[in-house]
């Protein structure tokens, strides 16, 4: 084990030895402790962040589009909900238990985040298992067809591969090119792959590989023009830019809790819209919407509480202050790799289409695994190496407890890397 991952441990159980292990009155959660809570200053977001976050120490960590870290009040309040389910496992985990009760009113925050109703809401475990449980839910017939992309991450197509080996429904797949960052051209290439048979339309919100912004509310409405039933997946959106599902106007919205919002681990949403749940009903919700019920059973109650404070934390400081500086950083990282004459940048420029993701070709010759593991152990530099269907390459995401310092760092040591 390395010093970094020694002293990170060690930051980590000393911060779970500190947290708070009161009980809750009244079978009410308290409000969770938001320090640094600011308005629309993207600066003093920067200097609010500083002890947040458990990071171990010299570690530069720009990979939150893989998982975001927890800062410590959402951990402590994890924590807490954990002392209380253990007080009493039976009383508080089921009916009128303080910490079932507390899941309910985190799916209300998570609903009115995502400007939905609490129905068209359930609690999942991850994007991949919100699409999984969507897919399962569909009524779909052999030779249905479902369309998607070439750039879909793993967890949100093996879900319409499973239907195509077990039902026989066929997957088509609108090759999107790598640089085509265009969105009329998107829906055009969409729109030349649908068929008399085609039953779903599944895309991303923000590409994976790319971090390209998708046209969704125009996807959605040519979805809707054909009678197609619209899916999104939109683990690289919530958190991290403002996500309206009655403005994007899809049928189902997928997204996870511990990415952008920076929840707990093992936390996400899935949004049906009422007047598609005939079409999408899911086994999860014959025993009613709670996150435990007889159809799901008992689930991580704890994370889901914690995954309440997230979003507490992410209203409070307001999606737009964050969007702004993630925007911000993304646009450093964006003009420093541009700067990097043996990079290939292949994200779209700073702009409405843009995110916080900002993707790059290595040369020829430089395995992207390899490069990855030595920023990272040489270096204490933790990036995403682009999955190699995509191309080979790095991809680098900003969050608001990064600094323009860190990026610079970053790309300085790539650039001695590759030279």
């Amino acid at each position: 084990m390395s010093s970094i991952e020694i002293a990170g441990r060690r930051n980590f159980l000393s911060s779970l030895s500190a947290a708070s292990a009161a009980l809750f009155t009244n079978g009410v959660l308290p409000g969770a402790a938001l320090p640094g809570v600011i308005g629309q200053s993207s600066a003093g977001l920067v200097q609010q962040t500083g002890d947040e976050y458990l990071f171990a120490p010299g570690l530069i960590y720009l990979n939150t589009a893989a998982l975001g870290p927890s800062p410590r009040s959402v951990l402590d309040r994890t924590i807490e909900a954990w002392h209380q389910l253990e007080s009493n496992p039976v009383q508080m985990a089921y009916g009128e238990g303080a910490v079932h009760l507390a899941t309910d009113r985190v799916r209300e925050r998570a609903a009115a985040f995502l400007g939905c109703s609490p129905d068209e809401l359930l609690l999942t475990r991850s994007t991949t298992d919100a699409m999984n449980t969507l897919t399962l839910g569909l009524r779909l017939r052999p030779g249905d067809r479902i369309l998607s992309t070439n750039h879909e991450h793993e967890g949100g197509e093996q879900c319409w591969r499973y239907l195509a080996r077990r039902h026989n429904v066929v997957v088509d797949v609108a090759d999107l090119p790598l640089m085509d960052h265009d969105p009329s051209a998107i829906v055009r290439r969409l729109t030349a792959v649908i068929t008399p048979d085609t039953r779903v339309i599944s895309v991303s919100h923000v590409l994976t590989s790319t971090g390209l912004r998708m046209p969704i509310e125009d996807i959605a409405a040519l979805a809707r023009s054909r009678g197609i039933l619209s899916v999104v997946d939109g683990a690289q959106a919530v958190g991290q830019i403002d996500v309206n599902v009655k403005t994007l106007g899809c049928d189902a919205y997928a997204a996870p809790g511990h990415k952008w919002l920076m929840g707990p681990k093992g936390t996400g949403f899935l949004y049906i819209r009422r007047e598609a749940q005939a079409d999408i009903a899911p086994l999860q919700r014959a025993g009613g919407d709670g996150f435990v019920s007889q159809t799901t059973g008992m689930g991580n109650l704890p994370a889901v509480v914690g995954l309440g404070a997230a979003l507490e934390r992410a209203a409070a400081r307001g999606t737009a202050s964050i969007q702004q500086r993630i925007l911000e950083l993304r646009g450093h990282v964006y003009r420093g790799m541009k700067q990097i004459n043996t990079l290939r940048v292949v994200s779209p420029q700073d702009g409405p289409w843009a995110s916080a993701l900002v993707a790059c070709q290595l040369p020829d010759g430089v395995d992207s695994r390899a490069f990855m593991l030595r920023l990272r152990d040489k270096h204490g530099i933790v990036v995403k190496r682009v999955e190699p269907r995509f191309f080979n390459g790095i991809r680098l995401s900003a969050h608001i407890f990064n600094t323009e310092a860190e990026i610079d760092r970053a790309l300085n040591v790539t650039r001695e890397e590759l030279a």
